[in-house]
């Protein structure tokens, strides 16, 4: 059988808290016994956990998380920002990792071996990191192998992806990007003084890939095509390998992924004059549609400093989407779907996860401890490398 005969491995259905993929971006065990959502106590005794925990603990709390877990970050940020903190806090012994799984994978590569980085709750998942396996991209390697235009091509893995698909892009040249330096990580990968190549595989997120090639290389919607890797060949002929420049993984944010250019034209026919601000993970239409498009950092940046009376409508999670309306009351800000959207998986790390994470500690157990192996961490680390060598970050539209 060739690798285009079943090129991909199936992913198998587990229910939360039944079994485990070990393959997966993600795990799915929840061991332990979690206090009750209603004890009215839970506050308390997260701030008594962190009170006798001291400075052994480094808390890290991603924008998209519920403000029930913000209170208690002693920062936070997006994914990659946050992995950079806890690297920066050599003396903290465990690093509890308010996020999902792949983002506290970043702050095990980046972290001393003395330190301890653990997840409240290992079904917090992410399901873009989790549509590109290493099996899937494999098999997809050797298929732009056979059609002769590997060797032509740099792989770039988006933040949101896991340990072992960063890996893949160190073993192979490439590099990783965020959202705000999505174009320097494409400039470098297309450049002679940079990786040199003809063509990036763009890894997971389409949108993300297909929108800064268009809106700030200056490439065509037709200079890409999209890499299914549940479809036969991946759903492409060689004659489209070898004409296009990028080669987008079918991958996308499942909360981003919602917005529809239609979402934008009903918000500003109910709200006149409205700023509309998108993440760079929405549909090409959506990003086209919007005035303004960039990374979180961005998006947070732009309402704190919109004057006094503006109306925004922003396409991003909601939970941050509140705590920026709820901090700037002088402005309005608005979902930009009428529908509600939360990240499901981010939301797993509720209240009572935290608890018992910081109890177990208190009591000597370190649970949901993340660790990536070392061949796996010393080549997404080369990734990681790259990426930070690249100069400056910036937002895709203004």
């Amino acid at each position: 059988m060739t690798v285009t005969d079943n090129p991909s491995t199936p992913v198998p259905l587990l229910l939360l808290g039944r079994g485990a993929d070990p393959t997966s971006e993600r795990g799915v065990e929840c061991p332990g016994d979690l206090p009750a959502a209603s004890d009215p106590d839970l506050v308390e005794r997260a701030r008594a956990a962190r009170d006798a925990l001291g400075e052994r603990v480094f808390v890290l709390g991603h924008h998209y998380q519920r403000d029930e877990v913000i209170q208690f970050a002693d920062v936070t940020g997006d994914s990659f920002k946050l992995a950079r903190d806890a690297a920066a806090r050599p003396d903290a012994e465990f690093i509890v990792f308010c996020g999902v799984h792949f983002m506290a994978e970043s702050a095990d590569i980046l972290t001393g071996d003395h330190q301890q980085v653990v997840l409240p709750d290992l079904a917090a998942g992410c399901s873009m990191a989790d549509m590109a396996r290493l099996l899937q991209v494999e098999d997809a390697w050797a298929r732009l192998a056979a059609a002769g235009v590997a060797e032509d091509t740099v792989p770039i893995t988006y933040m949101n992806s896991s340990a072992d698909i960063k890996a893949f892009c160190g073993r192979n040249g490439g590099a990783v990007c965020t959202s705000s330096n999505a174009r320097q990580a494409l400039d470098w990968a297309f450049s002679p003084e940079g990786a040199g190549g003809k063509k990036v595989l763009f890894l997971p997120d389409q949108h993300l890939g297909r929108n800064t090639a268009v809106l700030q290389l200056g490439m065509s919607l037709d200079d890409c095509v999209v890499i299914d890797p549940h479809k036969p060949d991946f759903g492409v002929t060689d004659d489209e390998l070898r004409s296009a420049t990028m080669l987008l993984w079918k991958g996308h944010c499942s909360v981003h992924g919602r917005f529809s250019a239609d979402s934008v034209a009903d918000v500003r026919e109910r709200i006149p004059g409205v700023n509309v601000l998108v993440h760079p993970e929405c549909k090409h239409e959506v990003v086209t549609a919007a005035d303004y498009v960039g990374s979180t950092e961005y998006i947070i940046k732009m309402i704190s400093a919109a004057p006094a009376g503006s109306a925004w409508a922003v396409g991003t999670e909601l939970n941050l989407v509140k705590r920026l309306a709820a901090e700037h009351p002088d402005k309005t800000v608005v979902f930009l779907d009428k529908t509600v959207c939360f990240c499901a998986t981010m939301n797993r790390i509720d209240l009572p996860h935290l608890v018992w994470a910081l109890e177990s500690l208190v009591d000597g157990r370190v649970v949901n401890r993340i660790v990536v192996d070392d061949d796996t961490a010393h080549w997404a680390r080369v990734a990681l490398d790259r990426m930070l060598a690249l100069p400056g970050s910036g937002a895709i539209k203004n």
